[in-house]
């Protein structure tokens, strides 16, 4: 058997993307927003009916646009239309399966339909700037801003369960914006930082009692993980259909909130003591851990003491393996 090549298997870039691929990715993006879609109503059916019949009629939109692509891409390149998924392409978001959540909240819908349209706003805005067909390039347009009013209404979908006035979709969506481009490569740069270079710290400040070499390791540890998680996140998206923005400001981003993540606990080894460089270390390791709990739990919507199992569990195992290695 003949196994493919590791670059055969990797997503694609969207300005690779012919116009047959880009209208065939289209129909399938609008065929999964209807899914999940489908979803929502159904979990928001029985506590909150009329949010649950806005979500329905919103993805009775989403079928239509799906036909009116069908019927372009028909008329365009044939039958027969190649199954390309999300995937498949790089710069999308990663969305978590509607049957993964515990809770199905009007707010938590709310946050991830505005998301959701957000995301299919930008794609149809950077498809039709691609296109040089001017019905297909219409089209797009015009899909581009029947999802923005697909945004808007999500806004109101509270009004169910508080009644505190009209909401400022403006708003909403800088902050998704601020989201999207500078908290979450910051927080995943902050906990790499803070919880990967634990370990070979601790590790060489058992091995050795020697402050000035745990402090090397450690600033060692935490640049080469800045510049290694800098480099990843540039390179994982070019933000054209993300919207997540400038791949070098999310790189930057990302590669100094690691280092910092690193440098955080490593600076007490500056100290000349052995004992108070430690006793301080772990001091500052547990507040790091408790900040990355909270920045998760008030920006990505994570019970805070759920975050902070997660976090608290994954850094301490890590410092416990950083001292084993070290001890032994």
């Amino acid at each position: 058997m003949v196994r493919p090549r590791f670059a055969d298997a990797m997503p694609k870039s969207f300005s690779e993307l012919t116009e047959r691929e880009t209208l065939a990715l289209a129909i399938s993006l609008e065929e999964e927003d209807g899914r999940i879609y489908g979803d929502f109503a159904e979990g928001l059916r029985e506590a909150f009916p009329a949010t649950a019949a806005m979500v329905l009629q919103i993805q009775h939109e989403e079928s239509e646009h799906r036909q009116r692509l069908i019927d372009q891409y028909r008329a365009r390149f044939g039958e027969h239309i190649p199954l390309i998924h999300r995937s498949d392409v790089r710069g999308f978001i990663r969305r978590n399966p509607v049957w993964l959540m515990r809770t199905l909240s009007v707010a938590k819908v709310r946050r991830q339909i505005g998301i959701m349209e957000l995301e299919s706003r930008r794609f149809y805005e950077v498809a039709a700037a691609h296109t040089a067909d001017a019905a297909t390039r219409r089209l797009l347009g015009d899909l581009a801003l029947a999802e923005a009013d697909h945004s808007a209404k999500a806004q109101s979908f509270e009004s169910e369960q508080i009644a505190s006035g009209a909401r400022a979709g403006e708003d909403a969506s800088q902050r998704r914006m601020f989201v999207l481009q500078i908290v979450q490569p910051g927080l995943a740069g902050l906990m790499d930082g803070s919880v990967s270079t634990l370990a070979p710290l601790f590790a060489a400040a058992f091995a050795t009692h020697n402050t000035r070499d745990a402090f090397l390791v450690g600033l060692a540890s935490s640049v080469g993980a800045g510049i290694s998680m800098g480099f990843a996140e540039a390179l994982s998206d070019d933000g054209a259909l993300s919207g997540r923005g400038h791949p070098l400001i999310r790189g930057c981003v990302n590669g100094l909130m690691t280092t910092a993540g690193g440098l955080g606990h490593t600076f007490p080894f500056l100290i000349s003591s052995f004992n108070a460089a430690f006793a301080l270390a772990v001091c500052v390791v547990l507040v790091e851990l408790v900040v990355i709990s909270w920045i998760r739990h008030h920006f990505m919507d994570t019970r805070f003491l759920s975050a902070a199992f997660q976090v608290i569990v994954g850094g301490l195992l890590v410092f416990f393996a950083g001292l084993l290695i070290g001890s032994s």
